[in-house]
């Protein structure tokens, strides 16, 4: 068998197309990708201008406007505020000055506090970006908060709470905490960011492809009567396969370490443990070859093994994740767990959070429970391949 698979392996070598389709291909489509999808995660927030219109003498807009101004210096966050009449306000938006305006009519106070109806008036510019997107989301939040005030004192007084009480019910209502708080968004620790999933995705994709050339070897050793020779040999047929196993398990794990390796060192991804990662490696080349063992007692010719090897790793790798995250619910969700491109990426993600060995179990089981499946159903199914 050792014979076999070192013969194959220099095979393989000699041929160009392992090398393109296991190295190659991925590292290009990844440096593609991130050409196209580096500048997502570059968010820049911008210093905006607000210009406010509102009354002057309705304390409550005076409450809004000083909202606004404590946003300055909040995080990353530069607000300039304003303040206009009307005009000037939509003026300035108009003319590019203000990336935002706040149209406070008349009577803003006592009709918020009596929980009539009121539209606070936003007039946002053309060029206003993500910046703008946070002041108005404060500035919603605070419209709740009042509103939540002006209904629970409406409340109280339909149910016959005393005049008196109402304030404290209005306090606790409306003071369960700051009616913002601004907190710079981070993944997941367990989570791989969008660098390090775009090579772990690909890696995992790809080696779906790596592991396929084994079973198009065997196929190609029977149309070219090698397999024939080696049959009237006395060598067990198992024997046969197991040495093209053993060439995609070879390739597969090598192609993915390398693919990660080289992808973690140019696209700046982390994947943490070296041994935590190396046990996902072979776990999910193990995971891949066991697929070569169903298609090679289903595909009579190379031809046959290399489109059903082509629909494997496509569904599986897209399923899984090796372009962009999918999400599902119910039942659809739990088989989509049980996907072994999931898996890996699920394990380098734990590990590139401080993750180690025994922190990767479930992916672990989870790639090893399919290679058991795959070797159950491959012994089940008609033998009309290679082997018939």
């Amino acid at each position: 068998m050792l014979v076999l698979t070192g013969s194959d392996l220099l095979q393989r070598l000699r041929d160009k197309s392992v090398l393109i389709f296991a190295l190659v291909v991925p590292m290009a489509l990844m440096s593609v990708f991130n050409l196209v999808f580096s500048q997502a995660d570059d968010i820049e927030i911008k210093p905006l201008t607000v210009a406010v219109s509102a009354p002057a003498d309705d304390d409550l807009a005076a409450v809004l406007t000083d909202v606004l101004r404590s946003l300055d210096g909040a995080d990353e966050l530069d607000v300039t505020v304003e303040e206009v009449d009307e005009a000037a306000g939509r003026r300035q938006v108009e003319d590019g000055d203000a990336a935002v305006a706040l149209l406070v009519p008349d009577g803003f106070g006592p009709a918020a506090r009596a929980g009539e109806p009121v539209t606070v008036e936003a007039v946002r510019g053309d060029e206003a970006g993500l910046e703008a997107d946070i002041v108005l989301s404060v500035v919603d939040g605070f419209l709740k908060q009042v509103a939540a005030g002006a209904v629970t004192a409406r409340a109280g007084l339909a149910e016959g709470v005393a005049m008196t009480d109402v304030p404290a019910l209005v306090e606790q209502a409306t003071t369960g905490g700051p009616a913002y708080d601004l907190v710079r968004g981070e993944a997941s620790d367990e989570q791989l960011d969008a660098g390090a999933a775009l090579v772990a995705g690909q890696a995992g994709l790809f080696l779906l492809f790596t592991v396929g050339f084994g079973v198009t070897g065997l196929l190609v050793d029977r149309e070219s009567g090698t397999l024939a020779r080696l049959r009237s040999m006395p060598i067990p047929g198992w024997v046969i396969v197991a040495s093209k196993a053993l060439v995609s398990f070879v390739l597969g794990t090598v192609a993915t370490a390398i693919l990660l390796g080289l992808g973690g060192y140019l696209f700046d991804a982390d994947f943490g443990s070296v041994p935590a990662v190396a046990l996902l490696v072979l776990c999910a080349t193990a995971a891949g070859t066991s697929v070569m063992f169903l298609i090679v007692r289903v595909a009579r010719t190379s031809e046959q093994a290399g489109i059903a090897t082509s629909i494997v790793a496509l569904v599986l790798g897209i399923g899984g994740g090796a372009f962009f995250p999918v999400s599902a619910t119910g039942s659809l969700s739990r088989v989509l767990d049980l996907n072994p491109v999931a898996a890996l990426l699920r394990g380098l993600g734990t590990t590139s959070g401080g993750g180690g060995l025994g922190d990767i179990g479930v992916p672990v089981a989870i790639m090893l429970g399919f290679v058991a499946v795959m070797l159950v159903v491959s012994r089940l199914v008609p033998d009309r391949g290679a082997l018939s």
